[in-house]
């Protein structure tokens, strides 16, 4: 059985600095994926250089201290590819994938639309493209793709949804139709798979005291194509553990 988690972070350097490096050692993934690591390849290295029992690869953006991905995993990959292969897209460090013996897993962080919406119709481009990717690896082998995909899906999925449809990121038209061409392309949200009507959030502003009183969002996913969803023994949020203004997801495989 494999234990996988992702988890935006929100800085490496600055997460090591709390309960991370416990936190993780105590969950004892067989693979962490980390989003918005906001560090070079080098600093990610030299941040995460206690994680002995790890393969860690990483990718980075282009401007220092922003977005970034990493994969740390106890198998080494047969193969690792870095971005999508579109130019427009691959300046920002937003996308590993690992290789394995039964599935390819992709770590994601999903540009967010902005404050203003001033990227949306960057970020509608971007889901095209990032399908368009994902269907290519799985016509060779199944996929797993995680990490943040900076969307609430559905009503269920954040606290306030009324209040922040087409007004806000992460609650557009056009951010919930990216999410249903992945989910009705044959990609299943293994958390409401397992958990339909579950309420449960994976992110919180930092203002107001989201977190405290639980006005939280959930985009932080794991999707698996729909061949092996039934190796997937579970799928949780872990909002026990602090550190970033997200907490870690995980599933399980059988």
């Amino acid at each position: 059985m494999a234990k996988l988690v992702s988890f935006n972070v929100n800085g490496i350097r600055a997460i090591m600095k709390k309960d991370f490096e416990a936190d993780m050692k105590a969950l004892n993934p067989d693979v962490l994926c980390l989003q918005e690591t906001k560090a070079q390849d080098d600093q990610v290295q030299e941040a995460l250089a206690s994680f002995k029992d790890y393969h860690i690869v990483s990718n980075s953006a282009v401007k220092k201290g922003y977005s970034g991905t990493a994969i740390m995993s106890k198998e080494k990959p047969l193969d690792v590819i870095f971005d999508i292969g579109v130019e427009e897209h691959d300046q920002e460090g937003r996308v590993i994938t690992a290789e394995f013996k039964d599935y390819y897993l992709t770590v994601v962080y999903v540009p967010n639309s902005g404050s203003d919406l001033k990227r949306l119709d960057y970020r509608t481009t971007w889901d095209a493209s990032f399908l368009k990717f994902l269907k290519d690896l799985e016509a060779k082998k199944p996929v797993i793709v995680c990490g943040d995909f900076n969307v609430a899906h559905r009503d269920i999925d954040l606290a306030r949804p009324k209040a922040n449809y087409d007004k806000s990121a992460g609650y557009t038209q056009k951010e919930i139709d990216g999410m249903n061409a992945f989910t009705s392309n044959g990609l299943v949200d293994t958390f409401r798979y397992f958990h339909p009507e579950e309420v449960k959030y994976s992110w919180w502003s930092y203002r107001g005291g989201a977190r405290a009183r639980n006005v939280g969002w959930r985009i932080d996913y794991f999707l698996v194509s729909e061949s092996i969803i039934d190796k997937v023994k579970s799928a949780e949020i872990l909002n026990d553990i602090k550190g970033s203004d997200h907490c870690p997801v995980m599933i399980e495989l059988k």
